[in-house]
């Protein structure tokens, strides 16, 4: 079998059909040699992991033997993963920045942005902030496209953290620069969530004009394809002064 590019295993997940995706990766694996089988049983891993089904991802990551520097980093990536979805990202944390320095060195640079977004996700509150800035910078510095399409969501996170300490200014500007990015990769759910985070942080800067303009425009654009989002319903009512 050809050795999948790694847009491939991409192309593989559907983060919302965490089952579905396993039984892919499952596929992909017993049908591949090494390396390419190790990598697809990290994914079926991770898959078993957001279905919380913790000890048996572990069982997968314990029978393998990572023998060169992409399986390395993805099982060690994955078992953070694990440790951190169960509750211990104390355990989590040596795993990702290891993940990171092995990618670094290997020039994988998708793998190390994630490996960097993970460890901010494990940092306390006071530190996270600066993680995520430091990821991002690796994005914006990547050659890979993949690697640079991480800006997205690291200035998701960014919003957020701002967000969380009150600093609603400035959770504004990350969310319109998240937006831009995901306007630039193209996939057209995340930029409505993006779209939707810049009218959530209107509302709360008081820009409720702004804000329910945002949120009327995602309401049609919705209606004319035939879908639903409740979170869009609800800050539209937030929006809607009483009669």
């Amino acid at each position: 079998m050809a050795t999948p590019d790694p847009a491939d295993l991409r192309d593989l997940w559907d983060f919302g059909d965490p089952a579905g995706s396993e039984e892919r990766f499952r596929a992909l694996a017993e049908a591949s040699e090494e390396p390419v089988a190790t990598h697809a049983w990290t994914q079926v891993a991770r898959a078993l992991g957001l279905q919380e089904r913790y000890d048996e991802g572990h069982a997968v990551l314990d029978r393998l033997d990572p023998s060169e520097p992409e399986a390395r980093v993805r099982t060690d990536l994955e078992r953070g993963r694990l440790l951190r979805s169960a509750g211990d990202p104390g355990a989590a944390r040596p795993l990702f920045e290891e993940a990171a320095r092995l990618a670094l060195g290997a020039g994988l640079e998708e793998l190390e942005v994630d490996a960097l977004h993970m460890v901010a996700l494990v940092l306390s509150p006071a530190d996270r902030l600066a993680a995520h800035q430091v990821a991002l910078e690796r994005a914006r510095q990547a050659t890979d496209r993949a690697a640079r399409d991480w800006d997205a969501s690291l200035l998701h996170n960014i919003g957020m953290e701002h967000a969380d300490a009150g600093d609603h200014v400035s959770a504004l500007a990350a969310f319109e620069e998240a937006l831009g990015s995901r306007e630039r990769i193209g996939d057209p759910a995340r930029t409505r969530v993006a779209r939707w985070m810049v009218g959530w942080s209107l509302r709360h800067l008081g820009e409720v004009d702004r804000a329910r303009e945002v949120q009327l425009a995602l309401k049609a654009e919705l209606d004319a394809l035939g879908e639903h989002d409740p979170y869009v319903d609800e800050e539209l009512a937030l929006l809607t002064p009483p009669d």
